[in-house]
């Protein structure tokens, strides 16, 4: 088999029906989907069902009783896959109906490890173009060298615009963290760091849904300081792997975004109090890591705004309680 497709669906309800539309309109012949449905609580399953009745041998069903969240999904899709290789696929996105044809086609013509293509950013389900983002820096193909790989762990791009051999990730043992969310911030890094061969299609085919419900729009949600945990994981697996210090200004670099500034990004967008001993646990365990990153070539290259709020915290955590509530303060009066 060609292609297997892994889509983790926890309550997606109708919202995957598009989904796996998408996916049974792909042009090549090939190819299974698996859908892991990490018990849902909705219809979810119930839908699934439908689509595997009206396709059979084309979609299976993989049913787990306790919800692991989609790395562990993601996982059991792996297990029970059969496909040369792998693409993965979240449940309110969708793609080009010749998405997977053309990465196939760029694998087997340039025998590539990993390909990948554009995505572009929707808020309603149809085809049209929407705003197109690169994955990754141009430049970064072929048969890849040393500064490639740099680049790569700086910015390794979405797991779900890519197809990988899926001896890829067997013989490297290339899981996802389960039981917890931005599971991709580490293993798509590691995925990148494994591939000897990357390959682009040059024209976005994935259609990646902002949902407002998200993890990363939901108001006063706990479940955005996942994102602390994979970046410690990323850390622990670069030493473990042996990568630490080849690219250790880049890791550094790469956890300090993930944990420190984004964190702190999102802290004061979308929660309306402030925890002082988690901000001050952020600080320590930043020091603690990344002691050294005032001299990161890198650190310039975060944006303005975001050095800015690590400062404060830097400084200390009250200091950067206060100015965000003195910001909010003002911007309220503005608005009345």
């Amino acid at each position: 088999m060609e292609l297997s497709i892994i889509v983790p669906v926890f309550n997606a309800g109708g919202g995957i029906a598009f989904c796996l539309d998408s996916l049974l309109a792909q042009k090549v012949s090939d190819y299974e989907i698996i859908a892991v449905n990490d018990a849902s609580t909705d219809n979810s399953l119930e839908i699934l069902q439908e689509y595997k009745d009206k396709n059979p041998g084309k979609i299976k069903i993989i049913n787990l009783e306790k919800n692991i969240k989609q790395g562990g999904a993601r996982n059991a899709g792996i297990r029970c896959s059969q496909g040369k290789f792998i693409g993965f696929v979240d449940s309110d996105d969708w793609i080009a109906p010749d998405m997977y044809e053309k990465l196939l086609q760029k694998a087997y013509n340039t025998e590539a490890d990993v390909v990948y293509c554009d995505i572009f950013i929707k808020n309603h389900h149809d085809f049209e173009p929407g705003e197109a983002v690169k994955m990754i820096d141009d430049g970064v193909q072929g048969v890849l060298c040393e500064e490639q790989y740099k680049k790569l762990v700086l910015r390794s791009g979405n797991i779900v615009c890519k197809i990988y051999k899926r001896e890829l990730i067997i013989e490297n043992n290339l899981w996802f963290p389960e039981n917890v969310f931005y599971e991709d911030n580490c293993t798509g890094i590691l995925m990148m760091l494994y591939a000897a061969h990357l390959e682009k299609v040059n024209i976005p085919l994935y259609y990646y849904y902002m949902n407002q419900n998200s993890t990363t729009h939901k108001k006063n949600d706990e479940r955005m300081f996942d994102r602390l945990i994979t970046a410690e994981l990323l850390v622990e697996e670069f030493k473990k792997r042996g990568f630490y210090d080849k690219y250790k200004d880049e890791l550094l670099y790469r956890f300090v975004e993930l944990y420190y500034a984004n964190t702190l990004r999102c802290y004061q967008i979308y929660f309306s109090k402030f925890d002082y001993s988690r901000l001050l646990e952020m600080k320590k365990k930043k020091h603690d890591i990344a002691s050294g990153f005032s001299k990161n070539k890198y650190k310039k290259t975060i944006e303005k705004k975001l050095r800015i709020l690590m400062r404060l915290n830097d400084i200390s955590p009250l200091l950067y309680i206060v100015v965000i509530y003195i910001k909010r303060f003002i911007k309220n009066i503005f608005i009345k």
